[in-house]
Parts: C-alpha cells; sequence; structure tokens
C-alpha cells in the first residue's frame, strides 16, 4: 500500500468514529468529500473499525511513511482500536484504556504531598477560618464581573496575540472569535475551523476568575490550541501530511495537545505572569494582586493529581459519585457544586479518561520543557511541540525524556477552571 492510500484509510476510519459518537472527531480541515463519503455510508459497526484498525497497523510498516510519520499513526491507530471494542461493549480496565488512547501509563498520587500544598496555600492566604472559607472568599473576591467578562477576554487574547507573534509567527489572516454559552461541563473549548480560523466557547455557568484568565486564553488560543492548530496547517499539512488534517478525541494527540496548552502561559510570559496581567487587569480598572496569584499557583502545583485520583476512584476502584464528590471537596478545596461540575465530565462516557490528558501531558511536556540547556532552548522546545507530529513516546525515548517523576508547577488552585476540552 501507498503512503497516500494509507493515510485517506486511516483518515476514513477516524471520521467512522463520529457516527458512533458525535463529537469523537473534534476538527477535520481535509477533503469534505471524505467527510461526505463517511456520512452516505452506513453506520459502522464498532467491532469493524476495531479490526480495520489492527489491520492498518500492520500494513504500516511496507507504507513508504517516514518512521516520525508512521510512528504518529501507529499510536493513533492503536487508540483507536481502543475505542473501537470500546464501543462493541469490551470491558477494558480503565489503566488499561487511558494507556491505550493516550500513550501513558497512570496511577494515583500522594495524599501526603496534597496535605503539604494545602499547608503551603495556607501560609499564602492567612488569617481566621478554615482554609477552605478562606480560598472561597479568596475566590469570591478573584472573580470577573460578568460585565467585565467580555472586555478582559479581548484584552487578554490580544495582549496574548501580540507576543506571540513577535515568537511564534502566525498567518496574517488568523483569527480567533470568542462567545459565551452554557450548560457545558467544560470551562473553555477552541473549535477550530480552518483556514487558521478558530471560535473559542467560554462557560458562562462557570465564575471566571482574574487569575485564571489569562491561562484560560493562552490555553485555548494563544500560544495555545489554536495557535497549534495553525501553526501545523501551514507546516506539516501544506507538507502533505494529511494526517494531521483529523484530530480525534482519545487519542495522543489530544495528551499533547493540552500539555501544551497548559504550559502555553509561562511559555510566552514567563513565570511573572501574574504581574503581567496585573497590569492589564489595571487598564480595565480591576484590582489583581499578580504575586499572590503566583504564590498561590506555586503552593498549589501539587495537587495536579487530584483530578485523575478522581477518575481512578470512580472508574477503577468503583466508587461511589458521592465519594467521589467527596474527596474532590476535600483536596481541591471546591464547593460541592464544583465538585459535581468536576464528577459531570468524568462520568461522560467520551470524556472520562481525558483528566488524564491535562495531569500527564501537563507533567511529560513540562518536564521536557525544563530539560532546555537555556531559555533559547527552551523556547525552541515549545516551538517544536507547535510545529512537530510529536506523540508522548517520542519525548520518553529522546535523550534524557524519562520525565515520569516530575512534579511540576501548575495553577490547580481553581480545578473546574481546567477542564478545557481542547480545540
Amino acid at each position: 500500500m501507498d503512503p497516500d492510500s494509507l493515510v485517506r484509510r486511516y483518515l476514513l476510519l477516524g471520521l467512522g468514529f463520529d457516527r458512533l459518537e458525535e463529537g469523537f472527531v473534534d476538527a477535520f480541515t481535509g477533503d469534505p468529500a471524505l467527510r461526505q463519503q463517511v456520512e452516505n455510508a452506513t453506520k459502522p459497526d464498532p467491532g469493524v473499525l476495531a479490526r480495520t484498525a489492527r489491520e492498518l497497523r500492520a500494513e504500516l510498516p511496507a507504507s513508504g511513511l517516514n518512521a516520525e510519520r508512521a510512528h504518529f499513526i501507529d499510536v493513533h491507530l492503536r487508540a483507536l482500536e481502543c475505542s473501537g471494542r470500546k464501543f462493541a461493549g469490551e470491558e477494558i480496565g480503565f489503566v488499561d484504556e487511558v494507556e491505550a488512547y493516550f500513550d501513558v501509563r497512570i496511577s494515583k498520587g500522594n495524599e501526603d504531598a496534597y496535605g503539604d500544598a494545602h499547608r503551603l496555600m495556607g501560609e499564602v492566604l492567612p488569617g481566621p477560618g478554615t482554609l477552605v472559607e478562606r480560598v472561597q472568599a479568596h475566590r469570591k473576591a478573584d472573580e470577573i464581573p460578568a460585565a467585565k467578562l467580555a472586555e478582559c477576554v479581548d484584552a487578554m487574547s490580544s495582549a496574548l496575540r501580540d507576543l506571540v507573534r513577535g515568537t511564534f509567527p502566525l498567518p496574517a489572516s488568523e483569527t480567533v472569535e470568542y462567545e459565551v454559552v452554557g450548560d457545558k461541563p467544560w470551562s473553555g473549548f477552541n473549535y477550530y475551523l480552518g483556514d487558521y480560523r478558530s471560535k473559542v466557547a467560554i462557560n458562562s455557568d462557570l465564575p471566571q476568575f482574574m487569575a485564571n484568565l489569562p491561562r484560560l486564553i493562552a490555553h485555548e488560543s494563544y500560544p495555545g490550541h489554536h495557535t497549534e492548530h495553525c501553526r501545523k496547517e501551514a507546516g506539516l499539512v501544506g507538507a502533505g501530511q494529511l494526517e494531521q488534517t483529523l484530530f480525534l478525541v482519545n487519542t495522543p494527540q489530544c495528551l499533547m495537545a493540552e500539555g501544551l496548552a497548559d504550559l502555553a502561559l509561562e511559555a510566552i510570559v514567563g513565570h511573572d505572569w501574574g504581574l503581567w496581567a496585573q497590569e492589564i487587569y489595571a487598564d480595565l480598572g480591576l484590582a489583581f494582586d499578580g504575586e499572590k496569584a503566583q504564590q498561590l499557583s506555586a503552593a498549589s502545583g501539587q495537587l495536579i493529581s487530584v483530578r485523575q485520583d478522581a477518575a481512578l476512584m470512580l472508574h477503577d476502584e468503583g466508587r461511589s459519585h458521592d465519594d467521589v464528590a467527596g474527596f474532590l471537596e476535600r483536596w481541591s478545596l471546591s464547593t460541592p457544586e464544583r465538585a459535581r461540575q468536576s464528577l459531570r465530565f468524568l462520568s461522560s462516557p467520551l470524556w472520562r479518561a481525558y483528566t488524564s490528558t491535562y495531569v500527564e501531558g501537563y507533567r511529560l511536556l513540562g518536564g521536557w520543557l525544563d530539560q532546555a540547556a537555556t531559555p533559547a532552548d527552551r523556547t525552541d522546545r515549545f516551538r517544536r511541540l507547535l510545529d512537530e507530529p510529536l506523540v508522548p513516546s517520542s519525548l520518553r525515548s529522546a535523550p534524557g525524556g524519562d520525565t515520569s517523576g516530575d512534579l511540576r508547577r501548575l495553577d490547580t488552585f481553581d480545578p473546574a477552571s481546567t477542564l478545557e476540552i481542547p480545540r
């Protein structure tokens, strides 16, 4: 089989999963005739899709694709085979499911580390009352007034866009349109439309906080999902790698994209992102303590695994929703309403494993970036994440690529705010 034929069959296979579960294809910017062919066909049998994925994997060595492209397609076919088996009703252990989807092996975190994070957060937020009460009071004071949200989004997006264009050039025609929506299980969502255009939806059901908005805009737009899509469309797709026109849920692409996007703010602004944001908010008439936001982010860093632990409790240990909600309330210091919002995401048949993309993606990609010898090298590494068809095992196989032991800093202060599904 020649490379073009195999890639075409891969695209048809991936598009077929959207007939089983709408939303499985997150973005497709390739030949519309392929999508139409799938839509006109009979609804596929998931077992047949799984078998097709296995057959394509077996044909890869003789396809003529170079090693990098073949490896990229191989790990995605492995993920699709697992999805086909799941849709067919086969029982697959949750840890094995996550590994097949995202090319990583997960395990539970350490509650002693969570306790240390709470102690450090208490030092950043001293005063009377319990830590939960102090955290909730701080969150309330940090909430963006609804009337100011659109203005804050536009200002943050414009400032980040200017920085990105100076470091990671974008096509002149690229645009992002923002809209406010409701009744969603996530905080933000990027819909990539192709031709360097994105629509970013922001969930009005969840309060938006000044400390989290810069990370949200960086994650979804500059230099996160939108930037990655634009540069890969201009580079990889422009060079004929048509497999990059398809973005599928529950594949290694997702872990790479979410890890990149969660690292995006510090990649473009630096560790003093809070002080940078403070100046923008001041111009909008809002008082924001950027230094405290940075300190709280650092203090809460060891809470990175709480959401993944909750998923493991729910799907691997068979714990009740009440038990898991209580766990989230305790360690993420969230309200019962926020804990239930997180549970909605963790309980979705399509998204239940997805939390691992944030946790393991941040660890893996962050550890790899931290191996950079100089700031310029770190910037070059982030550019590679934006531009190259890398997957988790690509980073692990690189010299010094084992980052499994890293626990890095993440703004997990408001866990619900990080439920951004990619694109």
